[in-house]
C-alpha cells in the first residue's frame, strides 16, 4: 500500500518540486528521515536543514548557530562539531546546531542554492513527535520553522502526528513513521499539483494525525482529511469559516478532528505571524486546492 500511494502522490505531482524539510526534533530523528525519503520517491528535489539537537517546544527563538559542546543527538555528530555540517555522504542531510527557525533560515537562506536545481518551491516541517494542536502552535518549533518560512514568502506546511517517541534515524521505520511520511507526501504534492501560487501570501497549513499502529488506522489508506480551524472561536470576535460540509460557516477545531474515530487527519489554514486562524477567503483557496483529498466529518 506504501509504495501505490507515493505513486500516486508522484502521478499527480505538477513538476519535480524542489523542497526544504525541517522539525524542532533535530536532523537525526526518524520521522523526518523517512518523510525525505517519501518525498524523494515521489520525483521531488528536497534537502533537510533542522536542529542538531532536539529543540521541541522552542517556537520561534532564533539565535546565531554555535559549536557543539556535546554530540548532536543520538551521537549522530561528535563533540566539537561545528555550528552547521551535514552527513559526509548524504550531504542533503543538514543539522545547525540552534532553534528550527534558525535552522529553516540557513536552509532557505545558504543550503538552498547549491543542494536544489532551482528556487524552492515549498517548506515542509515534521512530521514532529506528538500533535501540535490549537493553542500549542504557539510554541512548537516544528511550526515556527514553518511560519518562518512562510514569511520568508515560501509556501509551507507543518505537519504533526500523535504516534510514538524521539527514534534515532538507524533504526527500521516503525509503521507509524512510514505511514505519517506517506500522508505527509500525499498532502504536498497534492498541494502543489495544484499549481501555483500554492497558497496565498504569509499563509501555512498545519497537518495533524490521529494514532497510528499495527491495530488502528494503520495504512495511510485508512485516513480522511478535513479542513479545520487551530483555535477555538470566540462568539462576535472570530470571523466566519469557509462553509463546507454543511457547517453554516464554522470549521470544526483540529482537536474535533483528531479526536474522532476511524482516522480522521485535520488540515487548518493558518497566518504566519499569529499562528492562529486564517480567514475564510483564504480557507476557500486551500478548500479548493485540496478538494480532492478533503472529507467531512460523520454526522
Amino acid at each position: 500500500m506504501r509504495t501505490s500511494l507515493i505513486l500516486a502522490c508522484s502521478a499527480v505531482t505538477a513538476h519535480a518540486a524542489n523542497i526544504v524539510m525541517s522539525n524542532d526534533d533535530g536532523w537525526a530523528e526518524i520521522n523526518i528521515r523517512t518523510f525525505y525519503q517519501a518525498i524523494i520517491a515521489a520525483g521531488n528535489s528536497a534537502f533537510i536543514s533542522a536542529p542538531a539537537e532536539n529543540k521541541s517546544g522552542s517556537g520561534s527563538l532564533d539565535a546565531t548557530p554555535e559549536k557543539l559542546d556535546e554530540p548532536c543527538e543520538f551521537n549522530s555528530c561528535p563533540t566539537g562539531s561545528p555550528a552547521t555540517g551535514n552527513n559526509a555522504s548524504m550531504p542533503q542531510f543538514n543539522y545547525v546546531n540552534s532553534y528550527p527557525v534558525t535552522s529553516i533560515k540557513y536552509g532557505i537562506q545558504t543550503l538552498a542554492s547549491t543542494l536544489l536545481p532551482g528556487p524552492i518551491d515549498i517548506a515542509v516541517t515534521g512530521p514532529n513527535v506528538g500533535s501540535n494542536l490549537g493553542l500549542t502552535t504557539q510554541l512548537s518549533g516544528t511550526v515556527g520553522a514553518a511560519t518562518e518560512a512562510a514569511k520568508e514568502g515560501i509556501p509551507a506546511i507543518a505537519f504533526s502526528g500523535s504516534s510514538g517517541d524521539a527514534t534515532a534515524w538507524n533504526v527500521p521505520a516503525p509503521s507509524y513513521a512510514l505511514v505519517y511520511a506517506d500522508l505527509a507526501t500525499n498532502v504536498t504534492d497534492t498541494l502543489l499539483a495544484s499549481g501555483s501560487p500554492y497558497l496565498p501570501k504569509n499563509v501555512w497549513l498545519n497537518v495533524n494525525f490521529p494514532d497510528s499502529d499495527a491495530s488502528t488506522c494503520s495504512s495511510a489508506s485508512d485516513f480522511k482529511f478535513v479542513l479545520s480551524r487551530i483555535n477555538t472561536a470566540v462568539p462576535i470576535i472570530s470571523g466566519d469559516d469557509v462553509s463546507t460540509c454543511g457547517n453554516n460557516k464554522r470549521l470544526p477545531t483540529e482537536s474535533d478532528v483528531v479526536g474522532t474515530a476511524r482516522c480522521y487527519a485535520s488540515i487548518s489554514v493558518g497566518h504566519a505571524d499569529t499562528k492562529l486562524t486564517a480567514s475564510a477567503s483564504e480557507q476557500s483557496v486551500v478548500l479548493q486546492k485540496l478538494s480532492s483529498i478533503l472529507s467531512c466529518l460523520p454526522s
